[in-house]
């Protein structure tokens, strides 16, 4: 496994903050009521290597480790959450199903466009009506003498309307169980977009439905071996919630630096408000939260490294920095009063940006169950 040594991420992350500074800090707010992400900058990120992270130098990646790339959502989540998310999908979803389960030939035909930002990735998996219950959807896979004919419809999909690649998962229509993973480019005959979602929060990132109406595709589409889908999806959402928990932390961190940083320079009473104990009291809460959040992140990463135990700690990471994210974020609104309130400071759209980390791959009540599962198991040891 390749590791980043420390000071290469350091090196790395200075470029992150200085890309936010100079690329993103000056227009999120318009991007957020515009509801999108220019593509140019999706191309500046892959210019700097930061759209093929987890990519394999050989296919124009930057083969970072798992580590400096949580790291680097976790850094561009403190300024633009939408922007992490985008980031997060693209690599951890779309790339990391074709880095990890395609064939040679899959790897060499559609990673080094992913890595360099030329094309955008795509994942779909949930459905309007299976969003928990994966294993329920509807969107069926029918082999002919061509390949596949893909039927269905998915929802909240991340770039689902942009994306030049897309990942989509299906079944055969008389193996209801058994789902597989198909590459499926933009200009498959049949893959129409549908209707992009107006969100409460992480609206300059795309979510949109995907239609497939008899869409074609090769049989050099299906990614691994028919019928393992569902399982290539479980070891991809695993490394996944852990990614969410970075940009979750990422989001907490942004918050409570905003507040603090206003607890510092607004005074009541002839001195700044962070002196006063309900004020100080919730950024002492608001640190430890975060500290807490980046310990099971860690432990996640070692799991994740060690191939042990890793659906169990990326859930309990996932599932404690997602609540602790909108905690945070709720207490900065709360410290800026008013003016928390207003779009005028960050705060407010973190506080709406927060929420959709307890829900999107995999809620948190799903991950109570994972947890609870996991432990109940007599053969799980927890150390």
């Amino acid at each position: 496994m390749t590791t980043t040594s420390i000071d290469s991420r350091s090196l790395i992350l200075d470029s992150v903050r200085q890309f936010n500074h100079r690329h993103v800090v000056p227009h999120v707010r318009a991007w957020d009521e515009s509801q999108t992400i220019p593509r140019a900058l999706f191309r500046t990120l892959g210019d700097l290597g930061l759209m093929g992270m987890l990519t394999p130098a050989e296919h124009g990646g930057s083969a970072l480790d798992f580590d400096t790339y949580l790291a680097v959502v976790e850094e561009l989540a403190q300024v633009d959450p939408s922007v992490a998310l985008s980031v997060a999908a693209h690599h951890s979803l779309c790339s990391s199903h074709i880095r990890r389960f395609g064939s040679s030939s899959q790897q060499l035909q559609w990673l080094p466009a992913l890595a360099s930002g030329e094309a955008l990735g795509a994942w779909a998996l949930t459905e309007p009506q299976s969003g928990s219950d994966a294993q329920g959807m509807t969107t069926i896979a029918e082999k002919n003498e061509s390949g596949w004919v893909l039927n269905g419809a998915k929802n909240f999909i991340t770039h689902g309307a942009s994306a030049e690649v897309l990942v989509v998962l299906a079944r055969r229509a008389e193996q209801p169980k058994e789902i597989s993973a198909f590459i499926v480019p933009r200009t498959a005959n049949g893959l129409k977009k549908g209707r992009k979602e107006d969100k409460l929060g992480m609206r300059a990132s795309e979510t949109a439905e995907v239609l497939l109406e008899n869409c074609q595709v090769g049989p050099e589409a299906l990614i691994g071996k028919e019928g393992k889908g569902f399982q290539q999806a479980l070891e991809l959402l695993d490394a996944g919630r852990i990614s969410i928990a970075a940009l979750s932390v990422g989001i907490a961190q942004g918050a409570m630096d905003a507040a603090c940083q206003y607890a510092k320079e607004r005074k009541q009473f002839g001195k700044p408000i962070g002196q006063f104990q309900g004020i100080s009291f919730m950024l002492a809460n608001m640190y430890t939260r975060i500290q807490a959040a980046r310990g099971l992140i860690k432990r996640a990463v070692l799991a994740f490294q060690n191939k042990k135990q890793l659906t169990l700690y990326a859930s309990m990471a996932k599932y404690y920095a997602s609540e602790a994210a909108v905690r945070i974020a709720d207490n900065a609104v709360q410290i800026l009063g008013g003016y928390g309130y207003t779009k005028d400071f960050p705060v407010e759209k973190f506080y709406r940006d927060a929420k959709l980390c307890t829900i999107g791959e995999g809620t948190s009540q799903i991950q109570q169950i994972v947890i609870a599962r996991q432990i109940l198991d007599q053969n799980q040891h927890t150390d």
